[in-house]
C-alpha cells in the first residue's frame, strides 16, 4: 500500500488551535468483520492491534474531567475488543455518553448475538456506516452480502427501541461517497434516505452525516494507484470553506488509538501525525496517561492537506456536514 503521508505534507492549510476537550474520540483496534474500500484505518480480519485494559484504565481518567461528555468509540469494528463491554459499563456508570461507530454487520456474527441487546441496555448511541441505500452501491463499497446484513441488523435495533417515539437509543446512518467526489446535501439525502428504508424496510433512523472520504490510508493509495489523487486534492481544495474551520472536530475533540497515543483527529492519527506535549522539549509522543485537559487548550492542531477533506463544501466531521 503507498503511503501519501509524503503528499499530504507540505500544505498551506490555515493554521487552527485546540479548545477543551469534550469528546474522547477511540480506536480501540483496526480488528474489523469487514474490508472497505473507503476505510481510512484499512481495517479487517486479519488485523491484530487492539487496545489493551491498562490503556483503557488510563482513559477513564481523563472521562472524570468536566469537560469531557462524550465517550466515541470507534476501530475496526469496536465491538470485536474483547474489552468493549467492560470499558462501555465503566464509562456509562461515571454518566459519560458512549456512542459507537458500529459497521451493524457484526451484530450478526457469531459471538456477537448479544451485541445489540447490550447495547440497548447501556443507553449505548449508535452511528451506523451505510454509505448508500441502494444495495448495489453498498455491496460494492464494503463487500458483497453486506447491504443485507445491514438491513437486519437495522431492523434489529429499532425492534429494540431504537430510533422509536419516546426512546432514547438513537441510531444516525453514515453516508460515505463512493468514489473521488464530495457528498450531496446531508439535509436532502437524509430525507432521501428516509422515505426509501421506511417504505421498503419499515426501517427508522434519526440522523443522516455525510462524510468526506479523505485522501489517506485505503482510499488514498486507492486514488493514486488509479492516478486520481492530484484531481482528488483540487477538487478538496477548490471547495475550501473558511466558514468550517470553526466546527472542525479537531478543536474540541482528542483521538486516541489503541496504544493509548493522542492526536488531534482520527484522521491524523492514521497518518502518525502525534499530538506532542507542550512542556516537553524532546518532542515525544504524548500519551493519554499523561495528559491534562488544561495542557492542550490553544495548542496548535497538526494540519496537513487533507485537513481540506474537513472543510470542503458544507464540511466534514465524524458529527457529519459542518454547514
Amino acid at each position: 500500500m503507498k503511503d501519501t503521508w509524503p503528499l499530504l505534507k507540505n500544505t498551506d492549510f490555515p493554521s487552527v488551535s485546540r479548545r477543551a476537550i469534550e469528546v474522547l474520540q477511540v480506536n480501540l483496534g483496526y480488528l474489523c468483520n469487514q474490508s472497505c474500500l473507503h476505510c481510512h484505518v484499512a481495517a479487517g480480519p486479519n488485523r491484530k492491534e487492539l487496545m489493551t485494559e491498562d490503556n483503557m484504565d488510563d482513559l477513564l481518567q481523563i472521562l472524570k474531567q468536566p469537560s469531557v461528555h462524550t465517550l466515541d468509540l470507534t476501530g475496526g469494528a469496536p465491538e470485536m475488543n474483547p474489552l468493549f463491554k467492560h470499558l462501555v459499563l465503566k464509562a456509562r456508570a461515571l454518566g459519560v455518553k458512549v456512542i459507537d461507530r458500529c459497521n451493524l454487520t457484526i451484530l450478526l456474527e457469531p459471538g456477537y448475538e448479544d451485541m445489540a441487546q447490550f447495547l440497548a441496555d447501556n443507553d449505548v448511541q449508535i452511528v451506523a456506516s451505510l454509505p448508500c441505500y441502494i444495495e448495489e452501491n453498498v455491496d460494492g463499497q464494503r463487500g458483497k452480502g453486506v447491504y443485507q446484513k445491514s438491513i437486519e441488523a437495522l431492523q434489529i435495533l429499532n425492534h429494540l427501541g431504537y430510533s422509536q417515539p419516546n426512546s432514547s437509543l438513537s441510531i444516525t446512518l453514515v453516508y460515505n461517497p463512493t468514489g473521488p467526489f464530495l457528498p450531496p446535501s446531508q439535509t436532502e439525502l437524509r430525507a432521501d434516505y428516509k422515505k426509501f428504508l421506511q417504505a421498503e424496510f419499515d426501517i427508522q433512523f434519526d440522523q443522516l452525516f455525510t462524510i468526506t472520504n479523505m485522501p489517506i490510508a485505503r482510499f488514498g493509495s486507492t486514488l493514486i494507484s488509479k492516478g486520481e489523487f492530484n484531481n482528488y486534492m483540487t477538487l478538496l481544495k477548490d471547495a475550501y470553506s473558511p466558514v468550517n474551520l470553526d466546527g472542525l472536530m479537531c478543536k474540541n475533540q482528542l483521538s486516541v488509538d489503541w496504544q493509548g497515543f493522542v492526536y488531534d483527529c482520527d484522521f491524523n492519527q492514521m497518518l502518525n501525525m502525534n499530538i506532542t506535549s507542550p512542556y516537553n522539549q524532546n518532542q515525544e509522543p504524548l500519551h493519554i496517561r499523561d495528559v491534562l485537559i488544561d495542557d492542550l487548550v490553544n495548542i496548535p492542531i497538526n494540519v496537513a492537506d487533507h485537513c481540506y477533506g474537513c472543510t470542503a463544501g458544507q464540511g466534514s466531521s465524524c458529527g457529519g456536514a459542518l454547514g
